[in-house]
């Protein structure tokens, strides 16, 4: 089978997704600079597995480094791109930062493959690049509004450098994933969410409040325009992720695609608020959250949910898992961790 690069593969989503292309077959070298991953996950995956990833440490902004990992790998027939900081309200506050690093690391990505013949790479994108859209729910079609942080404005960058490069080299051919909202974790519960410091995130920090680790959960709004006045995301499980990133490197690599770049919403198509999730948090593990309200956050959009008829009539795949498998996995997760 092929050999698949995995940027970011420490990581949560390139953790299961490094799962499921092994599974299917592939062989797997990890690139990841553990600025925000650990170590551990490469663990976890051979034990899921049985088997060994390949693993590099190294910052994709460092092109030289890059550059000869390339060239001991010579055998790479396609990449995963998920290296990138990814926390909206730090991006608000340190913009310069990722712009330097999701920028440059896509930038280096595609000259090196360029000049290494790797002709496959699907890109980690975000439903960020949509901002606050006009009409709901998102389809392809859905025109980019201004980007309400930094970090989305760089997915917006990195998706038009992307169909530019494949505009202009007919050989390269690239998807770009657009996801909703990740969450949840492995069945085994030995790889999942393991953010570094408060989590930026809303699954992980309700957990590590049940898990007690932090005094309270912090909900960011409760003035939106949503029915009860907090934001609204749809929710995919990780797994159904990783799959659909499977699904999408063997479409590049089987040339079976339409257009030499493509682009697909993943989620569920259906929206979830803050103040749901943590209700069914809390009915599905038998418990009560401390909670509290909150100014909201800048950066974060009101609401946003996803129409995947494209991804799951082109791609044949689908979402399975529900909100309340979703939450569960994340909890037996957080209790792994002790």
């Amino acid at each position: 089978m092929s050999k698949i690069l995995v940027t970011g593969g420490a990581g949560y989503i390139g953790s299961h997704t490094v799962v499921a292309l092994m599974q299917a077959g592939y062989d797997v070298l990890i690139i990841d600079d553990l600025s925000n991953s650990e170590i551990r996950a490469i663990d976890g995956i051979k034990t899921i597995t049985g088997k060994d990833p390949l693993f590099e440490q190294i910052d994709l902004t460092d092109r030289e480094a890059t550059a000869q990992c390339l060239r001991r790998h010579a055998d790479i027939n396609g990449i995963i791109h998920f290296a990138a900081k990814k926390a909206v309200g730090e991006s608000v506050v340190r913009p310069l930062y990722y712009y330097r690093n999701n920028i440059d690391s896509m930038i280096n990505l595609l000259e090196l493959m360029g000049d290494n013949e790797i002709q496959h790479i699907v890109f980690s994108s975000s439903c960020t690049v949509y901002g606050q859209p006009d009409q709901l729910p998102v389809t392809e079609a859905t025109p980019f509004k201004p980007a309400e942080s930094p970090y989305g404005y760089t997915k917006q960058v990195c998706e038009t450098i992307l169909k530019d490069t494949c505009r202009a080299q007919d050989e390269l051919c690239a998807i770009a994933l657009r996801y909703f909202n990740p969450v949840g974790a492995h069945e085994s519960a030995l790889i999942g969410e393991l953010p570094r410091g408060v989590p930026n995130n809303l699954v992980p920090y309700i957990t590590q409040t049940a898990a007690g680790k932090r005094d309270t959960l912090k909900v960011f709004g409760d003035d939106y325009d949503t029915p009860d006045g907090s934001a609204i995301r749809d929710f995919i499980h990780v797994e159904d992720l990783a799959q659909a990133h499977v699904i999408a490197i063997d479409r590049l690599i089987r040339g079976k695609q339409k257009n030499n770049y493509e682009f697909f919403n993943l989620g569920t198509g259906k929206g979830y608020s803050v103040l749901e999730v943590v209700k069914t948090f809390e009915k599905v593990n038998g418990f009560k959250l401390d909670y509290e309200i909150k100014s909201r956050r800048s950066g974060d959009i009101v609401k946003i949910y996803a129409d995947t008829t494209l991804a799951n009539e082109e791609l044949g795949w689908k979402a399975r898992r529900t909100l309340e498998e979703m939450l569960k996995s994340s909890w037996a997760w957080e209790q792994s961790l002790g």
